[in-house]
């Protein structure tokens, strides 16, 4: 099977053929830096890093750009809130954002391009738009004339011009031409940052940003751009304006991928409503693995509720696959005769054909990973029935592979041996004969005991599974 994606664009699935051969373009919008990142920031970085694991998997080359929004209202108003400079807040928050990206092994950007970095880039592009007929100047303003991009305007939210509300998510300011229309470099303010410009001092608009660096760094066209669906509109169909009207060139971008929402224990995640969580906040509770097995275990385009309970169980799945990584390596150490290769194998070369088939309709990783759990049931059934070791070394490798394809890794605790994982083992097969005796309380103080030695043991539907503290 092929590789196929959802495009926003086209609001189907397409087979996925980039622009050049072996070649992947990708821009993915990055964070406006004036606070910590929260689960939101997590939930879009994890599910493109997979997306581009996945591709690099495939043999693609894939050039990365991920921006900062460095120049923004909102860190103005934090900067005056903490009696910093713009600068010294950005510089702040990109840091803890990385910081962030390193614990949930988000792979660096090819290049994390910075809007105040590309001002005379910017003011390139606007000069072109209004030479064009394509933005007009009004005290200091630039605003971009949606009017003259009529029949670009809905490539991504299928919306005629006339369709969408006057002033929707767009600043309503009676000084321009069409309500709808956004500006691309805004006059400068009093106590302000701004630069020099043809109109006077000022600064760019939040969507000129993406549609400079995007094609400074990837070209006029590139294949893929992806970001959160609340980004469709305004921002990435005000990118597909800018970009188009200023090169001449269609589509600015061959395949549009958005990542859905998350809620908070089925609400919209906010502040105002206390349901709002960083990062940081999370993986003071959790390991940054159980958070990224959390994320990938939704489909990217599909909402994703948080909470505790949530998070709770995804630790004991995550818990099942630490078991199972430590299980192949042991099994692979003590192969059988390979008197039962032939089934096994065939079992194996179906969930591999299983597991690839999801990741290629449009990286279903939610498929996918259940076909890792089967795996699991699969080694449990195998493991004292005479597999050889070379049947256990291919079963390691596919799995192996698959959470090189996910991101997931399982950090060293504390060695075990084979003979403690045995007498672990052994206890767990005891306390669950206590519990089918309905001798719980019995069957607590094993627990309970083990707990106190670092061994956290999890129930689960598929039974019993543990992990070092």
């Amino acid at each position: 099977m092929t590789l196929k994606v959802y495009n926003t664009r086209t609001g189907k699935k397409e087979l996925f053929e980039p622009f050049k051969e072996g070649l992947v373009r990708m821009y993915v919008c990055g964070p406006t830096v004036y606070d910590m990142a929260h689960v939101g920031h997590a939930r879009s970085y994890v599910a493109f890093d997979v997306i581009r694991r996945y591709l690099e998997h495939l043999g693609y080359r894939v050039l990365y750009i991920q921006n900062f929004t460095d120049v923004d209202d909102k860190i103005i108003a934090r900067a005056k809130e903490l009696g910093s400079t713009t600068e010294e807040v950005a510089e702040r928050y990109i840091r803890e954002f990385l910081k962030d990206m390193r614990s949930l092994r988000v792979k660096p950007a090819t290049i994390y391009p910075r809007a105040t970095d590309h001002i005379a880039d910017m003011i390139r592009v606007i000069e072109g738009l209004i030479e064009k007929g394509h933005a007009y100047v009004v005290d200091g303003n630039v605003y971009f004339d949606v009017e003259s991009a009529r029949d670009k305007f809905g490539q991504l939210t299928h919306q005629s011009l006339d369709e969408m509300m006057d002033g929707a998510r767009v600043e309503i300011d009676p000084r321009k031409k069409n309500p709808k229309d956004f500006a691309l470099w805004k006059a400068a303010k009093e106590g302000e940052p701004s630069w020099d410009s043809p109109w006077g001092p000022g600064r760019p608009g939040w969507h000129i940003e993406c549609s400079t660096m995007s094609t400074k760094y990837l070209g006029e066209q590139f294949d893929i751009h992806g970001g959160g669906r609340d980004l469709i509109f305004p921002h990435h169909e005000a990118e597909i304006l800018q970009s188009e009207c200023y090169t001449g060139k269609s589509p600015m971008v061959k395949y549009w991928l958005h990542n859905g929402f998350v809620t908070i224990n089925k609400e919209k995640m906010s502040k105002s409503l206390g349901n709002y969580f960083t990062i940081r906040e999370i993986l003071k509770k959790y390991p940054p693995m159980v958070l990224r097995f959390f994320l990938i275990y939704t489909h990217y385009r599909s909402p994703i509720d948080f909470s505790w309970d949530q998070l709770q169980e995804a630790s004991s799945a995550y818990g099942r696959l630490k078991n199972l990584s430590s299980t192949l390596k042991i099994a692979v150490n003590n192969g059988g005769d390979g008197s039962v290769d032939q089934e096994f194998l065939k079992e194996l070369s179906n969930i591999e054909s299983e597991f690839y088939a999801a990741m290629d309709d449009d990286f279903n990783t939610r498929v996918a990973m259940a076909q890792i759990f089967v795996l699991d049931s699969l080694v449990k059934r195998y493991m004292e029935r005479g597999v050889s070791k070379r049947g256990w070394k291919r079963a390691r490798a596919f799995f192996n592979t698959a959470m090189r394809i996910f991101g997931l890794s399982f950090p060293k605790g504390r060695a075990s041996t084979g003979r403690e994982r045995e007498l672990i083992e052994l206890l767990l097969q005891i306390r669950e004969e206590m519990r089918r005796e309905r001798r719980y309380e019995a069957a607590d103080r094993i627990r309970d005991r083990l707990r106190e030695l670092g061994i956290v043991v999890e129930d689960t539907k598929e039974g019993p599974v543990w992990r070092l503290a």
